[in-house]
């Protein structure tokens, strides 16, 4: 039985702040919201065993947003114009009670009365004992994490001896649990799986499930990301093409992070995020809380902006909110595309603490 929490009501807000750009033209219309920092796997490109290895430090509990504060957040985002919260980690679903947070945030609404739109993106390790009580909870789409078919290459990308098994089986499990779309991400490090884009392309053509491949990049300071590992988007949809013939589609929505090719003969579609060599941060309408309450403007921020202090202080939720409007308004990100023309200062942010 779920806990019957007190729901955040979205704050009465001046209309001139529902709606914030940044100094781009941006808008801020997605959240992704960490709940955790701890994972149970350590896959190469995000947590690599010689950085989060056993004795490393993870963050204590009561440093941690409570479902609370988190919801209260959530509830001033999406009078700011959120439309879209992500549920990330770490692996999110090593956060107890989870479901008591999807019960609180699937109540928020839009200013216009629309049901926000609810994600998670997870490992997958856990969700085939998980998916049903998530789905009763209120969640309705999910992303599940799936870097190799063949069990050797993802024991090695994950580091921790997981077998591939266990994640199909949380995919048969979501599917089966009523979750649509369900979403496959798979990130391709370049002589590392990049023999498993074929399989898993195979694999899932031809259902519902949309696989998504996405370049390798350059998160955080402790993946010891190389440029030549990196396999271009341009070739791995080519890749796919010979065999099985692709044309793109247009997006879903402006700020999309995939581009979409279906295939030709109808039998479904992939997905391709290319941070790297083909940047989108003209388009990024994405902020990120992290597990301490951080607000990030960007995936390979260096700092960010404190709002668990505030929350803690019983700040107003009017005074919050201006304080992240002046935030936003402020953002000026665009790493992706500057990465290659311009030395950036200081340490990112680790992808365990503000997810992908």
């Amino acid at each position: 039985m779920l806990a019957d929490k007190r729901i955040c009501t979205p704050p009465s807000l001046p209309s001139h702040v529902r709606r914030v750009r940044d100094g781009s033209g941006r808008l801020l219309r997605d959240l992704r919201i960490s709940v955790t920092d701890r994972c149970n796997l350590r896959c190469v490109y995000c947590m690599p065993k010689q950085a989060f290895g056993r004795f490393f430090q993870f963050i204590p509990h009561d440093e941690m947003l409570s479902f609370e504060e988190i919801s209260r957040l959530a509830a001033i985002f999406v009078r700011l114009g959120v439309e879209k919260i992500r549920l990330t980690g770490g692996e999110p679903l090593l956060r107890r009670h989870i479901e008591t947070l999807i019960v609180q945030l699937r109540e928020l609404k839009t200013p216009d009365g629309r049901d926000i739109d609810l994600t998670m993106t997870t490992n997958g390790s856990l969700l085939s004992g998980r998916a049903s009580a998530l789905y009763r909870a209120g969640l309705r789409r999910i992303t599940i994490s799936l870097d190799a078919l063949d069990d050797d290459i993802f024991r090695r990308m994950n580091d921790m001896n997981f077998p591939v098994t266990a994640v199909l089986n949380g995919i048969a499990s979501a599917r089966a649990a009523g979750f649509s779309p369900v979403k496959v991400n798979m990130v391709v490090k370049k002589g590392s799986n990049d023999s498993e884009i074929l399989p898993i392309a195979r694999l899932f053509k031809g259902t519902p499930v949309i696989p998504r491949f996405i370049e390798y990049m350059d998160v955080g300071t402790l993946n010891q990301w190389k440029l030549d590992e990196v396999l271009p988007s341009d070739a791995l949809v080519q890749m796919i093409d010979r065999e099985m013939p692709l044309e793109e589609r247009e997006s879903n929505y402006a700020g999309e992070t995939a581009s979409r090719w279906c295939y030709k003969d109808g039998q479904g579609e992939i997905g391709v995020i290319a941070s790297v060599t083909r940047a989108f941060c003209k388009g990024c309408t994405r902020a990120r809380l992290s597990t301490t309450g951080i607000l990030y403007p960007c995936l390979f921020a260096t700092e960010g902006f404190d709002l668990k202090t505030p929350i803690r202080e019983k700040r107003s939720d009017e005074e919050i909110a201006e304080s992240i409007v002046a935030y936003w308004r402020g953002r000026e990100d665009r790493y992706s595309e500057l990465r290659h023309t311009r030395t950036f200062p200081g340490n990112k942010i680790e992808m365990s603490y503000i997810g992908g």
